[in-house]
């Protein structure tokens, strides 16, 4: 069996690994893949949003299953056009990734269905923006309508900080099309939860739950990131809780896409907020998460090729999805200086003894070096029965690994721990 896989990042390095268990899988394709993931894969370099370009190379290849994990080419419709080719895939059509393609749409859904999220208003033009930000609550936050490579949100602390974020979005276009709409949201309180589901369009079957870390440094200061480490399971995410977001959120989203006709397939990420109100949605991803990917796969002891089929053919309510009761926390590496300006091509080397569960995000293959290649470099996650020595053993890792100008937080997992405690 040949599998193709969209994508070249550290979640992508994830799933790549998960599909290789799968015995009848013979050969798994990357586009574009990165330099680290050329070890399970064959990497065609080609971008993940150039459609036609992706097309004319599937023309030649007996593609049996593809996998479309980025968001980009899901919103532009690239499940759409393989199906059409005969392709079987995972991941939603281009009318279902709208979800969260645009926060407007999924801003206005929840609202229409009744499905908990912060209140919120919609701005087309800047001067209404301003205005309401004149009087509206502080602190507030503030999103671009698109896609911003996970980037698009921000929380400002003052009305001046508000005010920025607005004209960086609608009038600097900072995020391009993607701010000339703005949600302003109310802002929650409360620990942070992402729920990864698979589902079909009918049945939705929620994965372990985890922690990101979105702050460039330790105690959760600076930048605001793709994502700096994760653990699972979220110890705020109780079996009470789930149960209550399996009947006020779940099960009324996908309820609400099949209404829309916008049925789901694939995996959708359910970024929630455990308010002193109960469980609201704080945004919807149409895909993986990056890096909760990385710490939810390796907890997964069920087929993951098999289950993604599943999504594809409708029959996920007879498949079994079984994940280990163990826990898992993944650190990542980054170039000093992410999420801005950083340096790269630096040769990185990794100790044999704990290349499992390394996941390669940022990397090119060069004269047979890994090279760093991108901000984010590389996830190193441990599993193991307590999350205390998860996080021990990732962090045993990540010294075992070298490449000039590397970066990590040193504190993935300690708000989890002292939540564990408390």
């Amino acid at each position: 069996m040949k599998v193709l896989v969209i994508g070249g990042g550290g979640r992508e390095h994830a799933i790549i690994k998960k599909i290789k268990e799968n015995k009848s899988v013979d050969k798994i394709i990357a586009i574009p893949g990165n330099g680290g993931i050329a070890k399970d894969a064959e990497c065609i370099d080609i971008k993940a949003t150039d459609i036609e370009k992706i097309k004319e190379y599937v023309k030649n290849e007996s593609i049996d299953y593809a996998v479309v994990a980025p968001d980009d080419p899901l919103v532009l419709g690239l499940v759409d056009e393989l199906s059409e080719m005969g392709i079987p895939c995972f991941g939603p059509r281009a009318n279902a990734a709208i979800i969260e393609g645009s926060k407007v749409f999924s801003k206005n859904l929840m609202k229409k269905y009744g499905i908990p999220t912060a209140e919120y208003e919609v701005f087309d033009d800047m001067e209404s923006a301003l205005a309401y930000l004149e009087t509206a609550p502080i602190p507030t936050v503030i999103k671009a309508d698109g896609l911003a490579l996970g980037k698009g949100v921000i929380i400002a602390e003052t009305r001046e900080d508000a005010k920025n974020a607005v004209v960086e979005m609608m009038q600097n276009k900072k995020f391009g099309k993607s701010g000339e709409n703005v949600v302003i949201e109310e802002f929650l309180t409360g620990p942070e939860v992402s729920v990864l589901s698979f589902t079909d369009g009918k049945t939705v079957v929620p994965m372990i739950s985890s922690m990101d870390h979105k702050r460039a440094m330790d105690n959760d200061e600076g930048l605001n990131t793709g994502g700096m480490g994760t653990i699972a399971p979220n110890p705020y995410y109780t079996k009470a809780i789930a149960d209550e977001c399996m009947k006020t959120i779940f099960e009324p989203t996908i309820e609400a896409m099949n209404k829309e006709g916008r049925t789901f397939k694939g995996c959708l990420y359910f970024g929630l907020m455990l308010t002193p109100k109960g469980p609201k949605v704080i945004e919807y991803n149409c895909r993986f998460g990056d890096p909760e990917t990385q710490v939810v796969l390796p907890l997964l002891e069920s087929d993951l090729l098999t289950i993604m089929q599943a999504t594809t053919d409708g029959t996920l309510a007879d498949t079994e999805v079984k994940f280990s009761d163990k826990n898992a926390a993944c650190v990542i590496m980054a170039s000093a200086g992410y999420p801005q300006s950083y340096e790269k091509g630096f040769e990185m080397t990794i100790s044999d003894e704990v290349s499992d569960n390394v996941f390669v995000a940022g990397a090119s293959l060069k004269d047979g070096k890994l090279l760093t290649n991108g901000g984010r470099v590389l996830g190193v996650t441990s599993v193991e029965d307590t999350l205390e020595k998860a996080i021990e053993k990732s962090y045993e890792k990540v010294a075992k690994i070298h490449f000039d100008n590397e970066y990590y937080r040193k504190d993935i997992g300690a708000r989890a721990l002292k939540a564990l405690e408390d």
